[in-house]
Formats: structure tokens, C-alpha cells, sequence
């Protein structure tokens, strides 16, 4: 790997000079219009989800079906796509590697190098010039940081220019595995939404059964990881604590912490971007990190990067309390 391109291991600590560009090519307007649709589409089926439930399909096999795919999905962006193939928190064997990166586009935020490299170049730049989601892009006042938060939340997906990859994600281009994953992305995306709907119509018999079961373990369940990860790219920089100096604005955000498998500890993973474990202080519950330790003691995940106490407490900000977690 050459010296003009951000490893994996070093993404978050320096920028690394580069004559490759941040940014490659456009997107079509094909591409913006399908992201229209299916940026917008989940979330207005997340919004009338409440009203639904009072009256009609919530059965046990839609929401077993909507829990279970928020599970593997969530699982395969927080611990794959981000904790390892973003970062490398840790190496995992073959099979463990390939069901992350299914498990990850399953949530159909983009391809496995697509996600990273974008996360990547995150990290290079957060919170200032070049940074693709900061939501202090506008400005700190409150008419501008509002416009700063919903860019940050979803509007630059629609950016008509993507993140070079060839600079941010090269380890992942040079992948045949995960080039065949990215080329599936379609196809998986569509397995994502329709897969709940099959199993629906297949055990009650009918068409209702198959649409609620879209509605609620497709749409709906979608539109609910969308927006918790999301929140990670736009409150966790903007509310919260930040216990820890990262030099930049992200904060820890408790109330995401369960559902987003503890990728709200934002700024205790900005201050040590390789660590496997994002809640590092005594009472920050991190699911995504106790699922890293389950694949680390079935063989599964080797060479974990626990965090390490020392280095933490010299980045800890004056003032700030709670105790540092053990390393595992």
C-alpha cells in the first residue's frame, strides 16, 4: 500500500498527503432519483407505522421477522462495515468476513466499499473541509446548523460527487470477495425489502399477510436502522458529552446507544477510531462490542483491539468523570 493512501489502521488519527482527489465522478440523475425514492419511501412508512399498528398487521411473525432483520442488519453495519472493514478493530477468518459484508448491505445503505470509503474519508476530515456528512458545514447559528443537521442526517446522499475510492478504500477494491459483494448490492437490497414479504405470504396464505409483512419487516424495519445510523452522522456531532479530546465535535449520545449497538459513544470512537469497543467508561452499554468478544472466543475474530486504559485516560478531557471500562 502506498504512502498516498489512508490504511485502514490510521483512518481518523492524521490526513496522509495524497495526490489522488477526495472525490470522483457524478452521480446520474437515475442514481438521485432512486435515493429519492428510497430515502423517502422507508420514512414515510416509518411515520404512519404508529397509526397502522393501532388497526391492522403487527402480528408476532412481522415483528419477529422486523426484529431479527434489524438484528443481522445492524449488526453487519456497525460491527462489518464499520468496526471492520472501516477501521480494522479486529481480523476475522474468511467466512466471518463475507457474512459481514451480506449482513451489512442487507441494510442497504450502499456497497461494502462505497460505506467505507466514505466513513474513511469521515474520519480524515471530520468536521471540517472535506468531510462528507459534518453538520457544521453551514455555520454555528442556529438557522445554519439546523441546514447543517438534515445535510448531515441524509441531504448529502445527495451530493452529485462520490468519495474516490481508489484513495479511501483501496485494501477493498483489491478485494475479489468484497467486489463480488458490491456488485450484489442490487440484488441484496431487494432480498432486504421482499424477503419479509415472501416468508409473510407463504405462512398466512394470502396477499395481506404478504403486504404487512413488507410494511413492517421491510419498510418499516429499514426505515428505523436508516434513521438510528443516520442520527450517529448528524446529533451524535452535535448533542451530548464529549468525555474524551478527538479534536472535533463528536459527542456520546446515551440514547442511542442500544439500538445503534453502541455507535453512539461517538466521541470515544473519534478519540480512538481502531478501538473494537465504542463504550469504553463503566455503564456505556455496547452491543456491537460484546458480539466482537462472542466472534473473538468462537474462533471466529482474532487480533481484537480492546482498548487500552492508558492511552485513554491521556485523552481524557479535565473535568470529565467515570471509570474506564476493563479491556475486554
Amino acid at each position: 500500500m502506498s504512502a498516498s493512501v489512508v490504511p485502514a489502521t490510521d483512518v481518523g488519527r492524521t490526513e496522509q498527503p495524497s495526490p489522488k482527489p477526495i472525490t470522483e465522478g457524478t452521480q446520474s440523475t437515475a442514481a438521485i432519483v432512486m435515493l429519492w425514492v428510497f430515502v423517502v419511501g422507508p420514512f414515510v412508512a416509518l411515520l404512519a407505522a404508529l397509526p397502522v399498528a393501532l388497526g391492522w398487521g403487527l402480528s408476532p411473525l412481522n415483528a419477529t421477522m422486523a426484529v431479527v432483520g434489524y438484528l443481522v442488519a445492524v449488526t453487519g453495519v456497525t460491527v462489518g462495515f464499520h468496526r471492520y472493514f472501516t477501521h480494522g478493530s479486529f481480523k476475522a477468518k474468511r467466512p466471518l468476513r463475507l457474512a459481514l459484508a451480506v449482513a451489512g448491505s442487507l441494510a442497504a445503505e450502499g456497497p461494502p466499499t462505497e460505506w467505507v470509503a466514505d466513513h474513511r474519508r469521515h474520519h480524515a476530515f471530520t468536521d471540517r473541509e472535506g468531510d462528507p456528512h459534518s453538520p457544521w458545514r453551514y455555520g454555528t447559528g442556529v438557522r445554519a446548523l439546523a441546514k447543517g443537521l438534515l445535510y448531515a442526517h441524509c441531504g448529502w446522499f445527495f451530493a452529485r460527487e462520490g468519495t474516490n475510492q481508489a484513495r479511501f478504500a483501496p485494501d477493498l477494491l483489491a478485494d475479489r470477495d468484497i467486489r463480488i459483494v458490491d456488485r450484489l448490492f442490487g440484488p441484496l437490497f431487494v432480498l432486504s425489502l421482499l424477503l419479509p414479504a415472501l416468508i409473510g405470504g407463504l405462512v398466512t396464505g394470502t396477499w395481506l399477510g404478504a403486504l404487512s409483512a413488507f410494511f413492517w419487516a421491510g419498510l418499516v424495519r429499514m426505515a428505523l436502522l436508516h434513521h438510528v445510523t443516520w442520527s450517529v452522522n448528524s446529533i451524535c456531532h452535535v448533542v451530548g458529552e464529549r468525555p474524551f479530546n478527538s479534536k472535533d465535535k463528536a459527542s456520546n449520545f446515551w440514547p442511542l446507544a442500544i439500538v445503534s449497538f453502541g455507535e453512539s459513544w461517538h466521541n470515544s470512537h473519534h478519540a480512538d477510531p481502531t478501538g473494537a469497543r465504542h463504550g469504553v467508561l463503566r455503564g456505556q452499554l455496547d452491543p456491537g462490542a460484546r458480539i466482537i468478544w462472542i466472534f473473538e472466543r468462537l474462533g471466529w475474530a482474532y487480533d481484537v483491539r480492546w482498548p487500552d486504559p492508558v492511552r485513554l485516560a491521556a485523552k481524557r478531557n479535565e473535568g470529565s468523570a467515570g471509570v474506564l471500562r476493563k479491556a475486554t
